[in-house]
């Protein structure tokens, strides 16, 4: 069971979850895209938000700016969440453009809203749980897509229940977060996906 709560952490990490997001975007999305489009974008996806953000945690903790992958101070996380902001808003400037896609557009609008809500948490001390930022997100995007494209997705919604459950008690079950940086990791991740609705729903 220790292993099984374990990798629930590694699995549904943080930097997959904006990716996983455009995959099952574009495999739900009723409108024609180009398979070569379709490469292209997740591609450029999977090189800012999961390889540079790996380039540049190598980087961070040469210089010992951090220690470990898992962030566990809030001055560790200041740095990488910066950082994440930044290639959040070269992902909307060259990737995914509102002309292309209203809806992946503001759900990395959404994104970069709960970055910079963690970031200011961290700055004031408060480390929220970065995991459940992700997942909850993603899980909440599935929801809004699933009224917008009018498709049936009560299987996806479900395992995306116990995918946020198994990641919540992952991050207990390792003492990395205490019950209320859990909850408020969940509310950043979800708050700014409902709020955007409104602009594009």
């Amino acid at each position: 069971m220790d292993k099984v709560l374990k990798s629930f952490s590694y699995i549904f990490h943080p930097l997959i979850m904006p990716l996983l997001g455009v995959v099952f975007y574009f495999a739900k999305s009723p409108r024609f895209i180009p398979l070569e489009i379709i490469q292209a974008k997740l591609l450029s996806l999977f090189i800012l938000t999961v390889l540079v953000p790996l380039l540049l945690y190598v980087i961070l903790k040469l210089i010992g700016t951090v220690n470990t992958i898992n962030l566990k101070t809030t001055k560790e996380r200041i740095y990488p969440l910066v950082l994440n902001g930044v290639l959040t808003l070269l992902v909307l400037q060259h990737v995914i453009t509102p002309t292309q896609s209203i809806a992946l557009y503001f759900f990395f609008i959404g994104i970069l809203i709960s970055n910079l809500a963690c970031l200011i948490l961290a700055i004031m001390k408060f480390k929220a749980s970065l995991h459940m930022i992700g997942v909850s997100g993603v899980f909440m995007f599935f929801i809004v897509l699933s009224i917008h494209f009018s498709i049936n997705i009560n299987g996806t919604l479900a395992l995306m229940a116990i995918i946020m459950g198994g990641v919540a008690t992952s991050r207990l079950h390792l003492k990395a977060h205490s019950y209320i940086e859990i909850i408020i990791g969940v509310l950043v991740g979800l708050i700014p996906q409902v709020v955007l609705v409104h602009y594009w729903l």
